[in-house]
């Protein structure tokens, strides 16, 4: 009888070798790695990742491995750290078929074991595509059913965390297996912390990094898991969609690598309001106006979006920064009326208990009405599109349609721009001098010999002017 395919996961994850990934795709694996850097420096001086770092050390000192703005720590509880610093800022990459942040969850969970087990930067590198692989994978199986109540960085991606620490520990195939029925039973994340804004979101990768670290620990101990975790009759796959796709897991699996899928997030927000975002962007630039001639000139703007992205993003006027990154409405508006979607558009100074108190967006967004159309929604996740039409005060129309955001393979942000973006983020919280050492760590990865070593340079500590 043929393996199933958990097993056959589990085989793929536990024999690939780094001289098995073509150069294409370790240069996209390094890439992610890139751009989860900058997020995790930053996200990592807010609040919750500063909680998180607090509830680590409370649970006993260790050595194991770094935790950004913080004391070291055990490698399970490195990974927890470093996974909600990752997802705060939602500038975190996604992937659009799976609906899923892999960055977050799945590097804090390789950074941590190669540090402990002083392992080469190929050996990480290598671990980071695999947990790619597994994570995002799952993921398509599984969405877009298990997208309405599940959130997959917490649940698919746990899998992908337990596939990268489980490579870099050189677990047997037997074990892989074992580690995956340890992960799936701990996968989890529901979307009612929405309701509130709570920080249970960045607590989702953070976890799913510690659950998989925790998962391949076991496993090499000879802990056992279940052996059909994902198709079993009451297992994952049975248990979080009304309707899986199994064949995502093994279909080109070893030639069509997952790593190579990733998308990039260009704006501070939720990634269902990215193609909407950017429609908004390039027809403000094409009028060429300032944020009073936009107020001025525009009477109304419909938006078009898919159905499982507008639950998320539904909120129409949000009394909190948390609740406006998660609005349709209001990242339109802060586009056309600032020409940017960035950390400032969601300073705590605009908003209220009333909703928002930025009195140009407040304006605005009365304006903006957001609907679901069938259409849109037929070619989501494939597709994260959108249409936007504008009117004006004259009752002239302009309609814009757009299937992916900038970022996406499709629609592809360079090396360059990465390396942009984390400039941005990180020199005026650490510094240039800080920024350019993260950037040499990132760069000289291939040919670092001992992770423990390599990663001493992450030790940065927050500049004195931010």
């Amino acid at each position: 009888m043929e393996p199933g395919v958990t097993a056959q996961l589990a085989t793929f994850c536990a024999t690939t070798r780094y001289e098995h990934l073509p150069t294409a795709v370790r240069a996209d694996t390094t890439r992610a790695v890139l751009d989860w850097l900058g997020s995790a420096l930053a996200g990592s001086l807010e609040t919750p990742a500063q909680m998180a770092r607090e509830v680590v050390a409370s649970l006993g000192a260790a050595d194991d491995a770094t935790v950004f703005s913080g004391p070291r720590a055990s490698a399970a509880g490195a990974a927890l750290a470093n996974g909600v610093a990752s997802h705060i800022l939602e500038l975190d990459d996604v992937h659009k078929g799976s609906t899923l942040h892999a960055a977050a969850p799945v590097i804090p969970a390789a950074l941590a074991v190669a540090e402990r087990g002083h392992a080469t930067g190929e050996a990480f590198l290598l671990a980071v595509t695999l947990g790619y692989e597994a994570a995002l994978r799952v993921g398509e199986a599984v969405n877009p059913g298990h997208y309405r109540y599940w959130h997959p960085t917490g649940t698919a991606a746990t899998f992908g965390a337990a596939a990268a620490a489980g490579s870099l520990l050189g677990l047997s195939p037997r074990q892989m297996l074992h580690a995956f029925g340890s992960a799936g039973t701990q996968a989890a994340g529901l979307w009612e912390f929405n309701a509130d804004g709570a920080m249970s979101k960045h607590l989702h990768p953070g976890k799913a990094a510690m659950n998989g670290v925790l998962a391949a620990d076991l496993a090499r101990a000879g802990f056992t898991g279940a052996s059909r975790i994902l198709e079993g009759d009451r297992g994952f796959f049975r248990a979080t969609t009304p309707a899986s796709d199994p064949t995502r897991i093994t279909d080109a699996l070893g030639t069509a690598w997952k790593v190579s899928e990733n998308c990039y997030k260009m704006h501070s927000c939720c990634g269902h309001t990215h193609t909407a975002i950017d429609v908004a962007l390039d027809y403000r630039a094409a009028r060429g106006w300032t944020g009073a001639e936009a107020l001025q000139e525009l009477a109304t703007i419909d938006v078009a979006t898919y159905g499982p992205g507008y639950e998320i993003v539904r909120e129409m006027n949000p009394s909190t920064p948390y609740q406006a990154k998660f609005s349709l409405a209001y990242c339109v508006a802060a586009a056309l009326l600032e020409g940017n979607v960035g950390l400032a558009q969601f300073d705590p100074s605009r908003f209220g208990t009333t909703g928002v108190q930025h009195s140009a967006i407040a304006q605005l967004l009365k304006r903006i009405h957001v609907r679901v159309a069938p259409d849109v929604t037929e070619r989501y996740p494939a597709e994260w599109g959108t249409r936007v039409r504008f009117t004006d005060r004259l009752a002239r129309t302009e309609e814009r349609s757009a299937a992916f955001p900038r970022g996406n393979p499709e629609n592809p942000v360079s090396t360059s721009g990465l390396r942009a973006k984390f400039s941005d983020l990180v020199v005026p919280r650490f510094g240039e001098g800080a920024a350019a050492r993260a950037l040499q760590w990132v760069d000289t990865l291939p040919g670092a010999g001992d992770m423990r070593v390599h990663s001493e340079s992450l030790a940065l500590q927050a500049s004195a002017t931010h």
